[in-house]
């Protein structure tokens, strides 16, 4: 897949981020990640992305990153496209990228780089040179400590044929609306906070209608009603499913840092499709919060 096919793919639908499996010892499970991959791919998602934040892109060691992009191809070909994630200091990310690039993957979404903070210069090179490493097409993912500005982002346009994508994970309104009307459709726009669904009204109206869906991995088919509702501006009917499924779950995420991966691992595990626990330093949720859970599923008709 080209640059801008993918671009095209990601430009309509809902995206998703498989979680990755692990045995109750902590190690990679390949066996129950491909069928993870098969259970969700008929559900109708753009596109998935693996090791992404939600499958634990940071706790992933190197031969381990290799195995589940691999598996990841093998699996989604001929059925969804497949972008790997990929981050950290640069090389290690520029390393993980011509991996993934190697073993199939259709594109990539770089993710921050680890724990220093740097100037808009330094995020501009670190971007550029993983873009320029390989052919496929990159998403950039502005959160955390990597958070570009529309000006750095045109400089990148302008140097990058293949960055074709623009993710975003902080929420700021003003820089949105200034990255969207200074590079228009160069780029392709995917909403990325948490909980996308509760702020898919107010980003499809700044112009970004596409966005990744955590609880796609639990309960796959809510995730569909819900994103095609607010695509056809059914405001009843998304407003809807926030009072009785998004901002009960949001009470259990926010009980402590790191949820937003564990309750979705959580969700998986009750709905029949464990992943196995989390890694450190997350934890997972605790036995009265997996009740909690389960009785939102149950309530909501989403199991």
């Amino acid at each position: 897949m080209s640059p801008q096919e993918l671009k095209k793919v990601m430009s309509s639908g809902l995206l998703s981020f498989p979680i990755t499996d692990f045995d109750a010892d902590g190690n990679f499970n390949a066996k129950t990640y491909a069928e993870r991959l098969d259970w969700l791919a008929p559900y109708g998602a753009s596109a998935l992305f693996a090791a992404g934040g939600t499958g634990e892109f940071f706790s992933l060691t190197g031969p381990e990153y290799s195995q589940v992009i691999k598996v990841a191809v093998e699996s989604c070909k001929g059925k969804v496209p497949l972008l790997a994630g990929t981050g950290g200091p640069t090389r290690q990310a520029i390393a993980y990228a011509q991996e993934a690039e190697r073993l199939g993957a259709d594109g990539l979404l770089l993710l921050p780089h680890y724990l220093t903070e740097a100037s808009q210069d330094g995020l501009i090179e670190h971007v550029a040179q993983v873009c320029e490493s390989v052919k496929i097409g990159v998403i950039v993912y502005n959160r955390a400590n990597c958070r570009l500005t529309a000006n750095s982002l045109a400089i990148l346009a302008a140097r990058c044929p293949n960055l074709i994508g623009f993710k975003d994970g902080v929420g700021d309104i003003e820089l949105m609306v200034q990255i969207y009307r200074k590079l228009g459709d160069r780029f392709s726009y995917l909403g990325g906070l948490p909980t996308a669904e509760v702020y898919a009204g107010a980003y499809k109206a700044l112009g970004t209608p596409v966005y990744s869906s955590a609880v796609f991995n639990f309960v796959p088919q809510l995730a569909m009603d819900f994103y095609h509702a607010t695509a056809a501006g059914n405001t009843a009917e998304t407003d809807r499913m926030l009072d009785e499924f998004f901002l009960p779950y949001l009470e259990i995420r926010n009980r402590k840092a790191g949820y937003a991966v564990s309750i979705v691992k959580a969700g998986a595990r009750l709905v029949g499709h464990s992943g196995g626990p989390v890694r450190a330093p997350l934890t997972d949720l605790t036995a009265e919060e997996d009740q909690m859970l389960l009785a939102l599923i149950k309530k909501s008709g989403a199991q």
